[in-house]
């Protein structure tokens, strides 16, 4: 082929009809990973040899006739805090990097191999998932292929730069506050943060045990849906990996709208979100048919409670080494942790009563409506070393309130994809969030896919690469 195929589902589709070997697609891959990270800083580490390994392997297995995987010869890359069998798990923290390699892949990457996946690398992160920018001290920062001058977004920001700068067209991230969801938005691409539970953790360095969520990134739909697809499945190793069947939805996609009811989320959502931010969540509720918008209540209070809670857990898993070892600590965020590890449990007991409250106010929302719509960040891609943004008038501290309008969402486990639009007048993306029920991935991935068909983004520009 002249022109080897950019998406996953093309990937899979053009090895299956025999069209490309899976050696030409990883060579292909590791040569523009070679060519463009050294300015994007997107991997930790690339997996080369690993990948052309797996790549002759699946060349082997369709001579023989064997069944194709639906994700054969498709390369992805995973946030550094996944295992990956013979590297160690750095989680993006030097704190780790003297620990013995991972014995064995985590599950998902175990599940995305036995699909028929690529493994190319390692991608950078804020250290410890604690952070929304990738503004790494020890392992350097990560920047936006749609502005090099930008953050990608974090935690899992080379997840999103490697994705929106056509490194591989999948990649896997956490989000534990924001973390798929803010990089998804602030690099043009699609993310998705399923229910809490529903993807196994294991195998994964972690930051907060009670709503840590891992998912993918992907350049469209189609390809999210594939590699959630893929993952499905119990996993006795997570307590919290709910006992359900895999519930497809890469054939749902094209059921788009049909019969939900939508609507967009005002209030907080709006009172938090730039002007930019707020008229991305108006037009995709415009073109989406929300009947109106509704309010949840004392939203502001759940982002506290989530922001006590994330501090609390994650000090306290870290309280041994914040004593022995500070020094090895991300210094924009060893402060935070060593504030959580001191939190009185009596406010670590009221944000968790009221964590449960939220969410019965959420799901009574949905009583109603099938969709809600809301804004993923405050604003577009911030400067590299920008310390404070604007919101409406309000300065406030970029790395914590990139989360703003994420992190009310996240703790109470609720499933939700973002999707990029790139509004007129600006040359940034930015994303919005689609919000669904508990184990309804489908009517999030229904609602991106829908999105995608209206929104034409510009093609990608990508500085001092090759065309």
């Amino acid at each position: 082929m002249s022109t080897l195929p950019q998406t996953a589902t093309a990937i899979a589709a053009a090895f299956a009809a025999g069209e490309v070997s899976a050696r030409e697609i990883a060579s292909a891959t590791l040569e523009r990973i070679a060519d463009r990270n050294p300015l994007l800083n997107a991997y930790t580490e690339v997996t080369s040899g690993r990948a052309l390994v797996e790549a002759e392997a699946l060349d082997a297995a369709r001579a023989r006739g064997d069944a194709i995987r639906p994700l054969a010869a498709v390369p992805y890359a995973v946030k550094n805090l996944f295992d990956i069998a013979g590297i160690t798990t750095l989680a993006g923290a030097r704190l780790l990097a003297a620990n013995p390699p991972a014995e064995a892949d985590a599950m998902l990457v175990q599940r995305l191999h036995k699909a028929g996946g690529l493994l190319t690398g390692a991608l950078n992160m804020d250290a410890l998932a604690y952070g929304f920018t990738t503004e790494n001290t020890h392992y350097g920062v990560t920047r936006n292929p749609h502005d090099t001058a930008r953050t990608a977004g974090g935690s899992s920001g080379g997840s999103g730069a490697a994705v929106a700068a056509g490194l591989v067209p999948l990649a896997l991230g956490s989000d534990t506050n924001g973390s798929i969801r803010v990089p998804a938005s602030l690099c043009g691409i699609y993310g998705l943060k399923p229910t809490y539970g529903r993807l196994s953790r294991s195998g994964s360095f972690p930051f907060v045990h009670s709503f840590d969520h891992l998912g993918p990134l992907a350049a469209c739909t189609e390809d999210l849906a594939l590699a959630y697809d893929a993952m499905q499945g119990t996993d006795a190793a997570d307590p919290a990996c709910a006992q359900r069947p895999p519930e497809p939805c890469l054939d749902q996609l094209a059921r788009g709208l049909d019969g939900l009811r939508v609507a967009r989320l005002g209030g907080y959502f709006d009172d938090n979100a730039g002007p930019l931010a707020r008229a991305a969540s108006r037009y995709a509720a415009q073109v989406l048919g929300s009947s109106g918008d509704i309010e949840l209540p004392e939203v502001a209070a759940a982002r506290a409670a989530a922001f006590i809670i994330t501090a609390a857990e994650g000090g306290a898993l870290h309280l041994d080494a914040l004593r022995e070892r500070p020094d090895d600590f991300e210094p924009l965020s060893r402060e935070r942790l060593t504030a959580g590890a001191l939190l009185p449990a009596t406010w670590v007991t009221r944000a968790q009563r009221l964590r449960a409250w939220f969410r019965e106010q959420a799901l009574a929302a949905f009583r109603d409506v099938d969709l809600l719509i809301a804004p993923a960040t405050p604003v577009t891609a911030t400067l590299l070393g920008q310390e404070t943004v604007d919101i409406n008038g309000r300065m406030l501290p970029t790395r914590p309130n990139m989360g703003l309008l994420t992190q009310p969402i996240s703790f109470i486990g609720l499933p939700v994809a973002v999707a990029p639009l790139w509004l007129e007048g600006s040359a940034l993306p930015i994303g919005v969030q689609l919000i669904a029920p508990p184990w309804r991935e489908d009517i999030c991935l229904r609602a991106a896919w829908a999105l995608q068909q209206i929104a034409v983004s510009p093609a990608p520009t990508f500085p001092g690469t090759k065309p």
